[in-house]
């Protein structure tokens, strides 16, 4: 899993947030996050991209030139690294993801 590199990375603790998606609420996920008691998860509302700032990267991840329709999963995951790696030169951009749902990364 991506969270588990990520936690190799920074050893730390980490957090998702997460919708209601039934991947995310299934009884093998529910699983997966107990083996790893460095990872929380916190739950949004049943309908609430208001609060979840991904729909933000989303959003900005869509736009630009035109939609490009990939012809399997490695153009897909192509696709999405290039539209995600700009982004990363942009903290301000992310920054603003997250201001837009009124959260904080501060405690």
């Amino acid at each position: 899993m991506l969270v588990d590199a990520a936690h190799r990375l920074l050893g730390a603790f980490l957090v998702r947030v997460w919708d209601n998606l039934n991947r995310h609420t299934s009884a093998n996920m529910r699983r997966r996050v107990a083996e790893r008691g460095w990872l929380g998860v916190e739950r949004l509302p049943g309908y609430a991209p208001d609060l979840n700032p991904v729909e933000g990267v989303w959003s900005a991840m869509r736009s630009g030139p035109a939609t490009l329709v990939p012809g399997g999963i490695d153009e897909l995951a192509a696709l999405v690294r290039a539209r995600l790696r700009p982004m990363q030169y942009c903290p301000e951009l992310l920054e603003g993801c997250l201001a837009g749902t009124g959260l904080s990364l501060e405690p």
